[in-house]
């Protein structure tokens, strides 16, 4: 695996284990999330609601080509788990956004 598709698992390994600090450091300063249920504009937002959501990713299948990566997997949300795809797109070694798409039914 080349360095992007380690940056998104120490990303999604650093979720994973609720330190925020470490997933911080992995995203760039103006990082854009768009997802299913909203957006997200800025690394910090992100990071402060990702810490309150306290999310789960379980990784099924990682696809990479240059800095773009694309991830197959559970998103475990307390008693809920969701098949879904991220889009992780990296500048200069840092992840700048991410488009996450899953089936919300389970969630609503």
């Amino acid at each position: 695996m080349a360095q992007s598709g380690k940056t998104v698992e120490q990303f999604l390994t650093a979720l994973n284990n609720e330190d925020m600090t470490a997933a911080r450091a992995l995203l760039a300063d103006d990082f854009k999330f768009v997802g299913v249920l909203g957006s997200r504009d800025g690394a910090d937002v992100y990071i402060a609601d990702m810490g309150r959501m306290k999310m789960k990713y379980t990784i099924h299948k990682v696809f990479e080509e240059d800095d773009d990566v694309c991830v197959l997997c559970d998103y475990i949300m307390g008693d809920k788990t969701v098949f879904g795809c991220s889009w992780y797109q990296l500048k200069e070694g840092k992840i700048s956004s991410l488009r996450v798409v899953f089936d919300p039914r389970p969630l609503l």
